[in-house]
């Protein structure tokens, strides 16, 4: 359509040109043909030629505007954006009796200033940078503090499933050895098999675009099996005990802060804070299978729960940093946290026929962990990411020393994550860790789907 506009006034400006002064000179009475009248109206016809042209291309950048959905500029912002515009056309005018431009030249200068001014029209402001993005990128979430905010105002409800399974086993060894060889004695071999289901509901908002806050309450289901021979009974047959537990979990509170601009090739840093609950089935409830005492002098049992707990039954603070450094096209993630348990003082627990052994002070290990990982995207909705985490967890004291048999332990897992978006609301994450260490769970797997409102 401009092209068609822009050949047409090209032809009438130059059938103009030419027409005009045959018509003027067929109509001269002299027949000296005055050369000095002739170009005074040749420069006169190409100044009004000029100002049409103007007129007749701001229309036609206004239409095609119209057409496109965009907001129509006045003339003025047209003329600016363009270089034109009444102004230089009254220069023009103005100049037209010191020098003279030939038409068609005119118009072949005009056609590209026209398409230029459409063009930054359809742009917008010339000059002005489009709004800058602070918030961190989006990737396919792997631990349980992402890195990506909630934007203001903005609802998200988040239910997840996280599946784990463990196994362990061990041998104690009773009595005493004559030679390295032959032992004389007991001994005592243990597999326990753990399956642990929980069902979680997650909400986050955002308070400001750097600021957000949340909640989860999980929902807990537990299952253990252990082959075992008792000890002090010198027996040869391997026992199953098996027990499960089911309610709701330790609540946690958490708020989270961007403390940084970030951008392109410069990292993004988010500091988070984290309270957990004693909301879960606290392990010094459930009843102990011992007769009267589970360590120490005339201990009997297994000492293993009859019902399984689902918290932990300590009150924790979690204060966490994780960075974000967008490296098109990856982007490279991590955290480091601090677990602080608060110990209880005065703790009981319950053992066989209504008995309470008295424990007294109890103060869970501290927890120091950090991860990393890398993230990549595939396309514009799925995201492939993988990480490590790592954990150290600290011996439980018992009235300010350590607890018999305590000892420090490790926790590394290597997690693979992958998300999928559904919609412009909806997303799928899921991510899969295997342990790395004795101690860590063999397997976890965790399904979330992100729903935003």
């Amino acid at each position: 359509m401009r092209q068609s506009v822009r050949l047409s006034l090209r032809n009438a400006g130059l059938s103009a040109l030419l027409l005009g002064p045959i018509a003027h000179a067929q109509q001269a009475p002299d027949p000296a043909h005055d050369l000095a009248a002739q170009l005074k109206i040749v420069k006169q016809q190409l100044a009004e030629q000029r100002e049409l042209l103007d007129a007749l291309m701001r229309q036609a950048a206004a239409r095609e505007m119209q057409l496109n959905g965009q907001p129509t500029a006045d003339g003025a912002s047209l003329e600016r954006q363009r270089g034109t515009g009444n102004g230089q056309a009254q220069g023009a005018s103005q100049a037209a009796p010191q020098a003279a431009q030939p038409t068609a030249q005119a118009a072949q200068q005009a056609a590209p200033a026209a398409t230029k001014g459409a063009a930054a029209a359809q742009a917008g402001a010339v000059g002005k940078p489009p709004p800058k993005d602070s918030r961190p990128p989006e990737v396919a979430p792997l631990f349980e503090q992402p890195g990506v905010l909630t934007p203001r105002g903005r609802f998200v409800l988040e239910p997840s499933l996280q599946f784990g399974y463990s196994s362990s086993n061990r041998v104690a060894l009773v009595g005493y050895t004559i030679i390295p060889a032959l032992l004389i004695g007991l001994v005592d071999v243990r597999e326990v098999k753990r399956n642990t289901f929980t069902a979680t509901l997650g909400a986050r908002y955002g308070i400001t675009n750097r600021l957000e806050v949340d909640v989860r309450v999980p929902y807990v289901y537990r299952s253990d099996s252990t082959v075992s021979r008792e000890i002090f009974t010198g027996t040869a047959v391997e026992n199953v005990f098996e027990t499960s537990g089911k309610a709701v979990g330790d609540v946690e509170l958490g708020v989270r802060y961007q403390l940084n601009e970030g951008g392109l090739d410069k990292p993004y840093y988010v500091g988070a804070l984290r309270f957990k609950s004693r909301t879960g089935r606290d392990p010094f409830e459930v009843v102990t299978d011992c007769n009267k005492r589970c360590v120490g002098d005339n201990a009997s049992g297994t000492g293993l729960p009859l019902d399984l707990p689902t918290g932990s039954g300590f009150y924790s603070l979690q204060p966490s940093l994780t960075w974000l450094f967008p490296s098109d096209p990856a982007i490279f993630f991590g955290s480091f946290n601090y677990l602080h348990n608060f110990k209880r003082s005065d703790v009981s627990r319950k053992v066989l026929f209504g008995e309470q052994e008295f424990l007294g002070e109890i103060k869970p290990g501290d927890v120091i962990g950090f991860n990393f990982g890398m993230g990549l995207a595939l396309n514009d909705k799925a995201a492939f990411s993988i990480g490590y985490d790592h954990s150290s967890i600290a011996r439980t004291r018992q009235r300010s020393l350590p607890v018999p048999g305590s000892v420090r332990i490790q926790l590394g897992t290597l997690v693979l994550g992958y998300s999928y978006r559904l919609s412009e609301r909806r997303s799928l994450n899921v991510s899969v860790g295997a342990g790395l260490t004795r101690d860590t769970p063999d397997v976890s797997l965790t399904v979330r789907v992100p729903i935003t409102f």
